[in-house]
């Protein structure tokens, strides 16, 4: 009998040192002065006056921190619950609202969106909700930063767009466009009966605990909030007025903080989730990570508002985002139930380095991150023939063209002394391309362009940035 409690005993024992593991060896391998110390110096190099961090894991925040000035004018300091404008990671919201529809059964994701949005040009009505979603609809990208501030700008910006907007078919290739994301919004305000923000704050923010979090400039400035600031003459400086445009709301305008936006990611990284209690289905939850459309050029892909990556043997979901005067970052790694969140009150910034070593340190990763030089190889004069030619996304224009026997990319028709840049070959990537001021330079890549073939072999597609440029007939230089 002794012997069996004293076994019992210690394998209980052994249970309870599998089960605590997990944490103290994170504990362990987090160190919050490092990340604190690279976050500043990332700061600095890049002008950012300040940011608040958040890491999270097990749905719980190991830490979160403000980190230099809300205003450079009153060095007002930054704090883990002031507001910040998200730019793009508002994408993540509005797919969940669209598909929280879809689960209800008032829309179905493979269908036009005409008829459930009515009022809309033809050949934007045929678009799918899973094409505006994927950024797979063949529109073109549009970021305006201001414009009007009334909840009834997204019907009127939505109205506007016609076929002139759609530069490919759609269903062809992936190309980020936050216009697809505007219609999507606006089809949550006809299903629901009800303006965007409310949608919003009904179905997202009041069930997640997001207490704080706004699209409304008017409600956001009511609790602690860091000012937008840009850089000029290498100063920086606090934007006046800061850009508001109610018509692109669904597509990066939302205001939040770390703290709230850390309950978003719990809920989905535990399945929908949060305080024990279901706030989003899990069937939701899997339709908006399942890895939908590809991306050229990297081998990830794009779910539902969110980007899907396997790295190291670790699956990743992120978004980024920037604003005018702000930038932001979310990276969830599902199965260890960790997420960071950055934002900043710089536009574009949004410490990627930071991010990336807060990763480093929580997440298991199968190998150590490799940052290698990527090799470059010239092209052949068939290659450089074949590429030549104009690519157009709209009112965007990237053009290739044969000088000197180097493939060059000017953009937007700069002239070939001013803005020309010689192309060479990824070897590890028979499709990528490094733009390099120095045509001998093995240096890293400052851009690169991804080419998609159509099914003759032909070049249909010059991708850059997330976006698609396509090939115009007869553009070939001559």
């Amino acid at each position: 009998m002794h012997h069996r409690v004293r076994s019992a005993a210690k394998l209980l024992a052994i249970l309870l040192s599998l089960c605590l593991f997990r944490l103290p060896l994170a504990a362990a391998d987090f160190d919050a002065g490092k990340v604190e110390q690279l976050a500043t110096d990332e700061m600095r190099t890049t002008n950012t006056p300040g940011a608040a961090i958040a890491v999270v894991r097990d749905g719980t925040i190991v830490w979160s921190k403000g980190i230099g000035y809300a205003n450079v004018e009153t060095e007002q300091p930054v704090t883990s619950d002031m507001l910040f404008r998200l730019g793009s990671t508002t994408k993540m919201f509005t797919a969940a609202a669209l598909l929280s529809f879809a689960e209800e059964g008032k829309l179905r994701l493979d269908e036009p969106i005409g008829n459930y949005l009515p009022g809309l040009q033809p050949q934007i009505a045929a678009l799918t909700s899973h094409q505006l979603l994927t950024h797979t609809a063949g529109l073109t990208d549009e970021s305006v930063m201001d414009g009007q501030h009334d909840d009834g700008a997204l019907a009127s910006a939505v109205r506007g767009i016609d076929a002139s907007w759609l530069f490919t078919q759609p269903g062809k290739i992936y190309s980020y466009a936050n216009p697809g994301y505007w219609i999507a919004g606006r089809a949550c305000e006809q299903i629901a009966g009800k303006v965007y923000a409310d949608v919003m704050d009904e179905r997202m923010f009041l069930p997640l605990g997001m207490s704080r979090t706004t699209l409304r400039p008017m409600v956001a400035m009511t609790w602690p909030l860091a000012l937008g600031h840009e850089v000029r003459g290498g100063k920086q400086v606090v934007i006046r007025p800061q850009a508001d445009n109610a018509a692109t709301r669904p597509a990066g305008q939302m205001y939040s903080s770390v703290l709230d936006l850390a309950r978003f990611t719990t809920a989905l990284m535990d399945d929908g989730r949060l305080d024990g209690k279901p706030v989003l289905s899990s069937s939701l939850i899997s339709k908006m990570t399942a890895p939908h459309a590809v991306r050229p050029g990297d081998g990830s892909h794009y779910g539902y508002g969110l980007m899907i990556s396997d790295e190291r043997g670790v699956r990743l979901w992120q978004h980024g985002g920037s604003r005018s005067g702000y930038g932001s970052t979310i990276r969830m790694a599902p199965s260890e139930k960790v997420a960071v969140i950055i934002l900043t009150n710089r536009s574009g910034s949004s410490l990627p380095r930071t991010a990336a070593a807060v990763l480093e340190m929580t997440l298991p990763f199968s190998s150590p991150r490799v940052n290698s030089k990527p090799l470059v190889q010239p092209l052949s004069d068939k290659e450089m023939a074949e590429l030549a030619g104009r690519y157009t996304n709209n009112r965007q224009t990237i053009e290739l063209a044969v000088r000197d026997g180097q493939l060059i990319v000017l953009r937007r028709g700069a002239d070939v002394q001013g803005m020309a840049r010689p192309l060479r070959r990824i070897a590890d990537n028979q499709l990528g391309f490094a733009a390099s001021q120095d045509a001998g330079s093995e240096s890293s890549a400052e851009a690169r362009y991804f080419v998609i073939r159509g099914s003759a072999g032909v070049p249909e597609y010059l991708c850059s940035g997330g976006r698609a440029f396509k090939r115009q007939p007869g553009s070939a230089d001559q």
